[in-house]
């Protein structure tokens, strides 16, 4: 079991006690790791602690080095009513960093607005903490104490601390060990903890405000990740906003790292322990007000700006999860604090609901690959399995960068081969028989010129039959539609890069059923499109399927042919749809057409009209 020493000298004179440290301690660096050697913590009497006056340095910190500590930023005249004021006010000040303007500003707002914040009825406060820690580190020897196991393998980022702040940190996290015992993995908790400590009045206030963050029971909002599949849900879903977002840097990061997870896997430690502490104590103000979403925001700004900063001859043999890091570390070299929030809030995600409801989804993979609630870190691989893939169309490489597109919850599982006109024959039936009861799926082409082009399609085929024989077009707006070669490109929903043109619906509201879309393919005997000229209304998503997000009912489009995804009958299939068709096949899957749509404001995909000579469907093993 991994100890704590926690040796209790007292100090005459009432001035706070020596810090022995032990071999991987390291204040001045700002950070320690916790492993498996006792770290010895050295705590002053009571009388030490408590005898200092808290109401002079509310808001100062009497846990803080400050030599280390950046100075105050000059700023207007504080209203003395800043705290009444309305959330959306809030919300515009902090993004401001008006709060940086005084120390005991930002401690009197931290302190405030955890007390607002919903949790859970039983949830420990100061009062309990002074007892627990009474009874923890009340005497003055050495005693030991079990490290939480949330701690282990963590780094503790100290920021601007001193020895007292250090062994505060440590006591706190002890206590929370002991009385948040579902809490099995929290790599971010440590750096929060820092964080508040800051602007503390003394240990137990720190303690009640993590406690808050810890037991929130906010709708739809989470402060602290407090398990491993809690944690990996997080990154997938981070995985997934930058795969939309940032396709530039994670078309980079793909092309150069084996396993593009591993990389986002960071994204948290990129804010909570590689910022600087004048760029986090930032990013804490407003995650305060606006929860985890704005996390990601910043994140996808860094990422953004990383991409801005490096080029793909420089990343070349590069451990490219350490040149984030380092890139992060070194933020100030590269954008402002102020700049680097203007760029995330400028980022347009969707809904704090459709969000929570990816992970949601994301979590629900992690559970079916095997992660549960109380188990430890684990580590695993996403990629596409090199020496196993084999392909007549796309090599593994290839395919690695078309599952580097695919949703999160998807790509933790490997691809299955499920039709291919090379074994099953040129038959459109065959190709429903062997799609059906795999959702989604990954569609590959190739034409007899060698040109590569396909399609992720989020939705079972067996949809089609939803109203009876045929149906029209169905899907989500996670499909989307690419080339592998000559170029490789991928093209999203409309909605996706233009986010304002769509408005949130209430989930009650419902489309219309579609029209039948017999009349939707037309090939003649050459087998060229006749015509172009085709528009359906998508019908509405079944219930309790996995794929909530991006479902047609959640928007309010301008244009119901900017959601024609994916559409079968027994004259062939379609693939994105409004003024052109993304792709479209015959009955015998010989013949197809490509050109611009509405949908995926796509290019065509390859020579307009194209013979195939190869068709291939994956899914996703025990997906």
């Amino acid at each position: 079991m991994l100890q704590v020493g926690l040796s209790l000298p007292h100090s005459p004179g009432g001035a706070a006690g020596t810090f022995p440290m032990t071999e991987g301690d390291n204040v001045g660096t700002g950070q320690e790791m916790f492993g498996s050697s006792p770290v010895t913590i050295t705590i002053t009497s009571e009388a030490d602690t408590w005898d200092i006056d808290a109401s002079s340095c509310l808001g100062c910190g009497q846990f803080v080095d400050w030599d280390r500590m950046p100075d105050p930023e000059q700023q207007a005249h504080i209203s003395q009513d800043i705290l009444s004021k309305p959330s959306k006010e809030l919300k515009k000040l902090a993004r401001e960093g008006y709060w940086a303007a005084s120390r005991a500003l930002r401690a009197q707002v931290y302190h405030q607005l955890i007390q607002q914040v919903p949790c859970r009825l039983v949830t420990p406060d100061a009062l309990v903490y002074r007892d627990v820690a009474s009874r923890l580190f009340g005497k003055l020897s050495v005693s030991s104490h079990p490290l939480p196991e949330f701690l282990e393998g963590c780094t503790m980022p100290t920021y601007c601390l001193n020895l007292e702040g250090v062994t505060a940190l440590k006591k706190i996290l002890i206590c929370i060990g002991n009385l948040f015992p579902d809490i099995t993995y929290s790599p971010v908790l440590p750096s929060l903890v820092a964080l508040l400590l800051h602007y503390s009045e003394d240990e137990a206030q720190c303690f009640e405000n993590i406690s808050r963050l810890i037991a929130s029971n906010a709708p739809h909002t989470s402060y602290i990740d407090q398990s491993f599949l809690a944690h990996q849900a997080s990154c997938m879903t981070f995985g997934d906003l930058a795969n939309k977002h940032c396709p530039a840097a994670h078309k980079l990061i793909a092309s150069t790292s084996e396993n593009v997870f591993e990389v986002y896997s960071e994204w948290l430690s990129w804010l909570f322990h590689d910022l600087p502490f004048n760029y986090a104590i930032r990013v804490f103000d407003v995650y305060l007000l606006e929860g985890q979403k704005v996390l990601y925001r910043i994140a996808l700004a860094l990422l953004k700006q990383y991409r801005l900063s490096m080029t793909s001859t420089e990343l070349e043999g590069t451990d490219i999860k350490a040149d984030l890091q380092a890139f992060v570390q070194n933020i100030a070299e590269h954008v402002t604090v102020n700049k680097l929030l203007e760029r995330a809030f400028g980022i347009r995600l969707f809904s704090r609901k459709e969000i929570w409801l990816l992970q949601m989804a994301n979590r629900k993979a992690l559970m079916e690959r095997g992660i549960t609630m109380v188990q430890s870190r684990q580590s695993f691989h996403l990629a596409v399995d090199m020496q196993n893939f084999s392909s007549s169309i796309v090599t593994a490489q290839e395919m690695r960068v078309v599952w580097s597109w695919i949703p999160e919850r998807f790509s933790l599982f490997p691809p299955l081969l499920l039709f291919s006109t090379s074994e099953d024959g040129c038959s459109l039936q065959r190709f429903y028989t062997c799609c059906e009861g795999y959702e989604p799926t990954v569609l590959l082409i190739k034409t007899t010129e060698g040109e590569v082009c396909g399609a992720f399609l989020s939705s079972d085929w067996s949809e089609r039959k939803k109203n009876g024989a045929t149906s029209g077009f169905f899907g989500t707006g996670e499909c989307f539609v690419f080339t592998v070669r000559p170029e490789t490109e991928r093209y999203e929903w409309v909605f996706i890069k233009k986010p304002e043109l769509a408005k949130a619906v209430p989930r009650s509201r419902q489309r219309s059923p579609s029209p039948s879309p017999e009349s939707l393919l037309g090939f003649s005997p050459d087998g060229c499109a006749t015509s172009s000229n085709r528009l359906t209304v998508p019908t509405p998503q079944r219930k309790g399927r996995l794929s909530p997000f991006l479902a047609i009912r959640h928007f309010l489009l301008p244009s119901k042919t900017a959601s024609m995804f994916m559409s079968g009958s027994r004259e062939g299939i379609v693939i994105g749809g409004g003024g052109g068709q993304a792709l479209s096949l015959d009955a015998n899957l010989l013949w197809g057409h490509t050109e611009r749509c509405e949908t995926f404001d796509n290019p065509p995909l390859c020579q307009e009209n194209f013979k195939v000579q190869l068709l291939e469907v994956w899914g996703f093993q025990n997906a």
